[in-house]
């Protein structure tokens, strides 16, 4: 036999290598400039465009200027917050407010979303009723929140929670969905049953689904914040966000009220890019269904 002759067990591990190496999902550094050109360029393009065209409105006087101020003077309103010390006090209340009512949403929703998603009765029964909640505006439960439990924080995070439970509860009742059988199959003659098997096996690979779940719940908790702030009103509950742009409406600041407006927009995003968008970037790139450059 030839040197080059190779046997049937080398051609089946070199295939065998081969496949894994398809498998193998790379990671690659990415320049810091083209990190910059492109993630960060685009969207610093697209806020300029807008503030662009928001200034070339104001300058030809298409509507009068009490009802639509220029960027300056919306940036005016900001720097008065800023030197009167509030600023960051504002933002804070409403922050802490939607990332506590967040997380107790997420205690809450993650174990109804698993016993609704594997108990067949269960799902039968409530299923559909997490699925109206989802759908119901957060905006409608201000008043009943106010009537049961007064104007406080209470109130507050009894809106955040009907908003938020059924979409983080949806969220992973669809990620469960699509866990291909054969892994509870394996799980099952390893031995993971019960609360081991939805540790090690469900949770893990509804994973993708259950973060998407996470997003939305958070975008919901925020939604139903600020609906919550915009109508109580109290002293106790100090000013947020949602009470800002109230407070402001009701002076007929219109450049506060757009200054409130593009606060809660920015925070907002900015938890969903930096914290959510990581970790879901992490978790399909872990997976091979990301490409390692986004």
């Amino acid at each position: 036999m030839s040197s080059t002759d190779t046997t049937p067990t080398t051609r089946v591990d070199d295939e065998l290598q081969g496949l894994d190496a398809l498998e193998t999902v790379t990671t690659q550094r990415v320049p810091l400039t083209q990190a910059l050109r492109e993630k960060v360029l685009p969207p610093l393009l697209g806020v300029l465009l807008v503030l662009a065209v928001w200034q070339l409105v104001y300058s030809l006087h298409v509507t009068p200027a009490y009802k639509l101020p220029s960027p300056l003077d919306v940036w005016h309103s900001l720097t008065d917050l800023w030197y009167q010390g509030t600023l960051f006090s504002i933002i804070w209340t409403s922050l802490w407010r939607g990332i506590s009512g967040f997380l107790a949403a997420v205690v809450i929703g993650t174990p109804i979303g698993l016993i609704v998603a594997r108990v067949k009765f269960v799902r039968a029964a409530v299923g559909p009723v997490l699925s109206g909640l989802q759908s119901l505006p957060s905006v409608a439960w201000v008043p009943a929140a106010v009537i049961w439990l007064g104007i406080n924080d209470q109130a507050m995070y009894a809106v955040i929670l009907l908003g938020a439970v059924p979409s983080i509860a949806n969220g992973l009742i669809s990620g469960i969905d699509q866990v291909p059988p054969l892994f509870l199959r394996a799980g099952r003659t390893l031995g993971a049953r019960g609360l081991t098997s939805a540790r090690h096996v469900l949770l893990p690979a509804a994973l993708p689904g259950y973060l998407a779940g996470l997003k939305q719940g958070w975008a919901f908790s925020w939604r139903s914040l600020m609906a919550a702030e915009l109508i109580a009103s109290s002293p106790d509950l100090g000013i947020g966000l949602g009470r800002y742009l109230e407070n402001q409406r009701d002076a007929s600041d219109m450049s506060g009220v757009l200054l409130g407006i593009i606060l809660i927009l920015v925070v907002g995003v900015a938890i969903d890019l930096l914290v959510f968008t990581p970790i879901e970037n992490r978790v399909l790139r872990s997976r091979g269904l990301l490409q390692s450059g986004r």
